[in-house]
Order: structure tokens, then sequence, then C-alpha cells
């Protein structure tokens, strides 16, 4: 049986639905009608407290048990989430407008992925012995970080939950979710199987709401650790408010990422590449590589099928598993896209494909190539979050470096190219954190994610997370007498 839209209640505390209709509506459109299917209240205060309580509370016992234990926990979630894998992506399609064909492969079961993954390695979790001389010697303990915040975006609802709560669960802390205002659904179906699985009533709790609420959660002396999936504006908010009390954080933000296609790559390759990386998701992906820079040699072929390949798109009924290209999340969205195309057109930019809004309800738009894209483009230096790809040529390999590094941000890159020397060498000069050869926007737990510049600090997934999920406390035994100067 599918999910309904319209949940229980808005916010999910202490293993339970919960309400507080004096909290401000908020009402969730599905982006491929625009019609309403939920409504929804902001969190109050009263129920920010009582998450924060709840989850104080549950982070105790669970700390007690052992990382086995919680890991079992988090299998079992696991487990839950792929056997209803049809229905939580059928929400995920009705919350984003993403194709039911992407939400089915690529949401539900990357945050099974995630729980299965931290769920193995939640008994690895250990410190060290270390001997010293003269017979002392010393230990390390691997102690959780207590409540920690998770903040997340609109784009990959259930993914983004359990990226966040998996490391911190396993490592033996509790949290705060809040999902986007604008797809608030699915992380409540995460907090529900969460609970199935066994976790303690309050371990993973759900508010709803936008900036105020995320700033009373990241502000709160309750709160350990805030972990936010978003924009470089809000992640500057919110890592200085974190800042003021010394928190623990993880900002994983946006990009402006460099694709790079040399004259030797498998041309098929390349393009599929480019596709996936500027028109997954409606191109509302951060690390999204949007400035492809093509050799000038090969320039010309690669937008002849490039065009050809985009004929294939099918835009559709989200919910149809043939269609391969949904909507925008939202009409603010949608406008913020067609606002870059029109300064894209206004900038001397060509555009090859693509860019018209579509006669139909909803918020949709298709695929839009430019060429003839110049670095000091406003297209070509900010972040669109749309499937906007400007293709920019270049000539030799310095200058596509030094021209691929000339941004502040620096979440991915990637290279095609035969010459294996040449592609390992160009992604080690590419200042980016998650990088690709002859491939694009690969996301598997088992390697880490994230940025570096202004695209973000710390890591998800792998076990690079449970660094930033955790603390090492260090004893020193001395065996001997102890020897002062008085």
């Amino acid at each position: 049986m599918t999910y309904p839209t319209q949940p229980v209640a808005s916010h999910y505390v202490h293993g339970a639905y919960v309400e507080d209709s004096a909290g401000a509506p908020m009402e969730v459109n599905y982006p491929a009608t625009g019609e309403v299917i939920a409504t929804l209240h902001e969190a109050t205060p009263a129920i920010v407290d009582r998450a924060l309580d709840a989850a104080r509370e549950a982070q105790a016992e669970w700390a007690a048990l052992s990382g086995t234990e919680r890991g079992r926990v988090l299998r079992r979630a696991a487990d839950i989430i792929g056997a209803r894998n049809h229905d939580l992506s059928v929400l995920e399609t009705r919350d984003t407008g993403k194709p039911y064909q992407e939400t089915s492969v690529a949401d539900a079961t990357s945050g099974a992925d995630a729980l299965e993954y931290f769920g193995g390695l939640a008994g690895s979790l250990t410190g060290e012995h270390i001997p010293l001389p003269g017979g002392d010697w010393a230990y390390t303990m691997r102690e959780p970080l207590g409540v920690c915040v998770g903040l997340g975006a609109w784009n990959y609802p259930t993914q983004i939950a359990c990226w966040k709560a998996a490391p911190a669960l396993a490592c033996g802390n509790a949290m705060v979710f809040k999902p986007s205002e604008t797809t608030p659904l699915c992380a409540l179906k995460v907090a529900e199987i969460l609970t199935e699985a066994g976790a303690p009533p309050g371990l993973f709790n759900v508010v709803q709401g936008a900036g105020r609420v995320g700033a009373a959660l990241t502000t709160d002396p309750r709160v350990a650790k805030v972990s936010l999936t978003g924009s470089v504006p809000t992640g500057k908010r919110v890592y200085a408010a974190a800042a003021a009390e010394m928190k623990h954080v993880t900002m994983e933000l946006g990009g402006k990422s460099p694709l790079v296609i040399f004259e030797d790559a498998d041309l098929d390759d390349a393009v599929g590449g480019a596709i996936l990386g500027n028109f997954y998701s409606s191109g509302q992906v951060c690390s999204n590589g949007t400035r492809v820079f093509v050799h000038r040699s090969i320039r010309d072929t690669f937008l002849d099928r490039l065009a050809e390949r985009l004929q294939g798109a099918v835009i559709g009924d989200p919910l149809d598993p043939a269609t391969s290209f949904g909507p925008m999340v939202s009409e603010a969205q949608l406008q913020i896209v067609q606002s870059y195309i029109a300064k894209g057109v206004g900038e001397g930019a060509r555009l090859v494909t693509g860019g018209q809004r579509l006669d139909r309800p909803g918020y949709w738009i298709t695929p839009a190539v430019f060429a003839d894209v110049t670095d000091d483009m406003v297209i070509a230096r900010e972040e669109i979050f749309g499937p906007v790809m400007c293709v920019l040529d270049f000539d030799d390999e310095d200058e596509v470096i030094a021209r691929a590094n000339a941004t502040e941000y620096g979440l991915s890159a990637g290279v095609f190219t035969r010459d294996l020397r040449r592609g390992h060498r160009v992604i080690a000069a590419l200042q980016a954190g998650s990088c690709f050869l002859n491939s694009y926007n690969d996301a598997p737990v088992e390697l880490p994610f994230g940025g570096v510049k202004m695209s973000g600090v710390g890591r998800e997934n792998s076990k690079a997370a449970i660094e930033h999920y955790s603390q090492m406390k260090s004893v020193y035994v001395r065996m001997g007498r102890v020897e002062a100067p008085f």
C-alpha cells in the first residue's frame, strides 16, 4: 500500500507523531501538478524543546548499548526500507517531483545503504592501546558527541536524513532532524522505521519548519553537533551560529563544479557523464558538473551528440516508470532557473537547446544547454541548481586546470579521457573534494563525500564520517610512582 501524502501529524518526537496546530501552516505541493498534497505545521518552540529533551534522554540509553547492539537496529531499519522501497519511492516522487525511475534506485535505496553500512561498522568503533616507556601505557576511547542536529535540503529528503542519521546513531548519538520545508514528508517515514527497528523513543526526531526552527536548533545548548546540507549563504549563517557555541559541524554546501572532457574521451561516455552531471534530478544536485569544459577540437561533435541524446528525454508523469525527466521542485526554483537562462542569453551565450517552460500545470522546464560560454558570465560563476549546462571551450591541459579552479567552490570535479596518466594528473590538480574519472555523480556510501573551499567542511559517508560524529578521549596510565619537584 502506497503511503498517503498527508502524514499522521507534522512532527515525530519521542517515538510517536505529535501535532501542534499553533505552528504556522506549511503547504506541500506536488511539483508535477502544483496541487497541494499535504498541509503540515511548523514546529513551535514547545515542539522543538520537547524534541531536544527526548533526544537527550534517548541518547544516554542508546550510548550505553554496545556498538554491535546499535548496529543491529540500524541494519534492521535498512532491511525495512529495502522491503518498502516502492512505497517510499512513490512518496519521494510526490514530495520532490523526481521521476520514480530515479527515486526507486537512488533515494530510499541510498538511505538503506547508509544504515546498513554504518550498522555494520558500529561494533568496530573502538579505541587503541598505546605502550609507553617505563611500563606506562595509555588508551583511547571513542565517545559520542551527544545530541546532533541534522538540517536537510529538499532535493534528496530520504537519502539526506539517512546519510546524517546513520553515522550519528552508529557512534551513539541521538538526532533531531529538520527536513526542508519544501519536502517535509519522507523524513517522517525514516523516523517511523527506526522506531519499528528498535531504536529507543526519541533517538531520531523530526521537526518541521523553515529557518527560524533551524536557528533554534543550531543555537540550543543541548546540541553538540550540527550537520547541514544546503546553500553556501545558509551554510555561512549556520556555521557562524554553531561556532559561537563551539559546536561540531559538517557543512555539505553547493558548487559550480567543472567537468573536463579531453579530445581523446569516449564521446558517448562523456555525453552520458554530462547528462548525469547536469540533468539528473532536473539538475537539482549540489555536486553537478555544470561547467562542462570541452576540448575545442571536439566541441561541435559533442554538442551535436548531446542534442541528439536529449531528444530521448521522456518528460511526463513522474510516477510513470518510463519518465526520465521531471519538474523543478517549486515555482520559486523554476523562476530562479528561468532568470539565469535569461541572463545567459543576455550575456551572449548561445542557447543550443531547451530552457522553455512547458505549458502544463506544475513546474516544468526543458533541459537547457548553453554554448559559447565564457568564464566571466554569471551562468558560469553562480550555482543555478536547475537543468542548465554551460559548455566552455579549452585548448590545453594547464589552461583548463587553471580555469576549472578559478571558483570559490570546490565540491566536485570530473575528467573524461582515455589517457589515464593524464586523467589522474588532472584530477590531482583540481581543487575539489569529490572527484570522478570517466564517470560522474556516483555516491556509494563507502566513499567520503564533501567539498573544499566554500563548498563545505567535513565529510559524509564512509569511515571518514565517524570522525565527525565522535570524539576521542585519551587516558594515561602510570604504572610506577609519581615523581614531583616538591
